[in-house]
């Protein structure tokens, strides 16, 4: 395995003798609201299915997923996480040179590397607050055959709406375009962004059941791709990647619309609320800055002189586990990533890191301390 990932709450709470219960994840990004406590029940009373195999190419699932977002269930394949499917890709399409939009997931460029794929990163601008620039996008990717796009992006929670994207994706027809939708279900109006639905033979889309429905430990994935991409990349899906209780999870969320939606709509009201209030809070009280985010955490450019491990060990010290983002390409120790949990831990993880910073900018009043 490739590292590149973030905070590892069993390995802090080893340090501080603690329970993981006893910390607040705030690196992890999952549904503050989630999971849907009947979907919990629903799988307490079927966990007798890991006792047999799983159903050996999830096509159950497929075929729910499928009808969820009404498109060809030929057109789907289920994988353990999405993380699966981007590794498998590079390595299905025979790809020789790829184009990163970043700063973004590690695991991309991993992937590449894992499969012996030249890859380029295309870093955003942090004066355009990160949002990818498409013209520069077509212009780096014109020697590519694989762009890797996450939209919205992790760790920058910028989002592309779906006009700028299909636009991009049609100006180089023959460059195949991975877009990772992996946090559009926290956007403000998914249905606006999403590609899913796209009929245009370049591109393929990645969807996450972890993140929305919080359960990360399930791993369940699905990709999206046109006819010709999905016969090349089905002969490498691995029998049984998607085991029982994933695959009861998924049939029980596809099934029921109507208790997921208004689950989603929840959550979205309940993290633009809290969005509002921490980036006000920022804006008013210390010098740090608050990107805009269309997703369910916030990336923060901190104080000059205030580093990210330095940050991050004064909120570990308080039993807060955050995500230091200088180990993404494109980025510094100036930044860190926080995901939004209950209203009570993002006060206190926002004060905590206000107050940090304003005693970094006071050094008299730091020493009093």
């Amino acid at each position: 395995m490739i590292g590149g990932h973030g905070g590892n709450i069993y390995g802090l709470a080893q340090q501080l003798k603690c329970r993981p219960s006893d910390i607040s994840d705030m690196s992890a990004n999952v549904n503050p609201l989630g999971p849907i406590p009947a979907l919990l029940e629903h799988l307490q009373v079927g966990i007798s299915a890991i006792a047999a195999l799983p159903e050996v190419d999830a096509g159950g699932i497929v075929n729910a997923f499928s009808r969820f977002y009404d498109i060809d269930p030929r057109q789907v394949m289920a994988g353990n996480g999405t993380t699966e499917l981007i590794y498998l890709i590079p390595r299905a399409l025979g790809v020789k040179k790829a184009l990163v939009v970043g700063p973004t997931y590690s695991d991309y460029r991993d992937a590449c590397t894992m499969n012996q794929v030249a890859c380029d990163h295309l870093i955003c601008r942090e004066e355009d607050d990160f949002v990818p620039d498409m013209q520069a996008i077509r212009s780096a990717a014109t020697t590519a055959d694989l762009v890797f796009l996450c939209n919205p992006n992790n760790p920058t929670g910028a989002l592309v709406v779906r006009p700028d994207v299909d636009a991009l994706c049609r100006s180089l027809p023959d460059t195949v375009f991975v877009v990772d939708e992996s946090y559009l279900p926290f956007a403000p109006a998914p249905a606006d962004a999403t590609m899913i639905g796209s009929d245009l033979p370049n591109v393929v889309v990645l969807n996450s059941m972890s993140k929305a429905f919080r359960i990360p430990g399930l791993r369940i994935g699905f990709v999206k791709a046109p006819g010709p991409l999905m016969q090349a990349l089905a002969p490498l899906a691995l029998p049984w990647s998607v085991n029982s209780l994933a695959q009861a999870a998924v049939q029980w969320l596809m099934d029921r619309p109507e208790r997921v939606e208004p689950f989603l709509s929840s959550t979205r009201n309940m993290l633009e609320q809290e969005k509002r209030i921490i980036e006000a809070y920022f804006h008013k009280k210390s010098g740090a800055r608050c990107f805009p985010s269309a997703t369910s955490f916030v990336l923060i450019r901190l104080p000059d002189g205030l580093n990210a491990q330095t940050v991050w060990r004064h909120m570990a010290d308080n039993r807060i586990l955050i995500r230091d983002c200088s180990n993404f390409a494109g980025l510094s120790d100036a930044f860190i990533r926080i995901s939004l949990k209950s209203e009570a831990e993002n006060r206190r993880a926002t004060e905590l890191l206000v107050q940090l910073c304003r005693d970094h900018a006071n050094p008299r009043r730091r020493h009093a301390h």
